[in-house]
């Protein structure tokens, strides 16, 4: 834990909005306040357009146009940041192996190896991207993302565009890797199986401009969430989205 320093993600975003083509401004946020703490996964949850990539952009440092504050964990340093974007947007003239090197060259062989291993991508260490299925490209990319350890770890609608079976092996990896790690984690998403499934707690996210409109704290291991826990939790959070 840093000493006299932030121990948690605080973001406060008092105002964010752009002007489209023909000069009219659009609000994407007013007033809105997310925390997490260190170590805990937590998912933004809301419909598309909401303006969830926007907040992850602001959170990265991507996108500085706004009024407010982020605060990181880590104290008085920037904390390693990983983030993994809704599009692979890997390297087409580098194979596997070095996409993942990219951001981490010097990083241990056994690392590299574990990480090829967790998300099942033994076999394709010198394909090209173009060799490789959307699927694939994906599990490339949140490899590169965990390659140099981060402290803070951003994954943009990871799971999206996926079929059934591969999308619940990678939230089975996304788990063993929060776990082992104690990553402090946010997940976008607009599927609430996938929320459910991963996180400590949910933001939900609505209204135009957006706001955090609920909290939902969900005090099961992931691994321990059924039918009946997530119905229940399912019924809270259209309870708060229609209040």
């Amino acid at each position: 834990m840093p000493h006299g320093g932030v121990v948690q993600l605080d973001v406060v975003i008092t105002q964010k909005s752009y002007r489209n083509a023909d000069g009219k401004r659009h609000d994407i946020f007013d007033q809105l306040r997310l925390a997490l703490p260190t170590g805990k996964l937590g998912a933004i949850l809301g419909p598309s357009g909401c303006g969830k990539t926007t907040l992850l952009r602001i959170i990265a440092g991507l996108d500085r146009d706004f009024t407010g504050k982020v605060s990181l964990p880590g104290g008085t340093r920037k904390p390693r940041i990983g983030m993994v974007f809704q599009e692979p947007r890997l390297l087409p003239w580098q194979t596997v192996v070095q996409n993942i090197q990219l951001v981490a060259p010097e990083m241990a062989a056994d690392r590299l190896a574990w990480l090829i291993h967790m998300l099942g991508l033994d076999g394709l260490e010198n394909h090209l991207p173009r060799q490789l299925s959307l699927g694939l490209a994906r599990r490339v990319a949140i490899a590169r993302a965990l390659a140099f350890e981060p402290e803070l770890l951003l994954l943009d609608e990871p799971l999206a565009s996926l079929d059934d079976q591969l999308r619940l092996r990678l939230r089975d990896e996304i788990t063993s890797f929060i776990e082992k790690s104690g990553t402090t984690t946010l997940l976008v998403t607009h599927d609430f199986d996938d929320a459910i499934y991963l996180a400590d707690r949910i933001f939900l996210l609505s209204g135009q401009p957006a706001q955090i409109s609920g909290i939902l704290d969900i005090a099961s291991p992931r691994r321990a969430m059924d039918a009946v826990k997530a119905a229940q939790l399912r019924q809270r959070a259209g309870l708060v989205m229609a209040g």
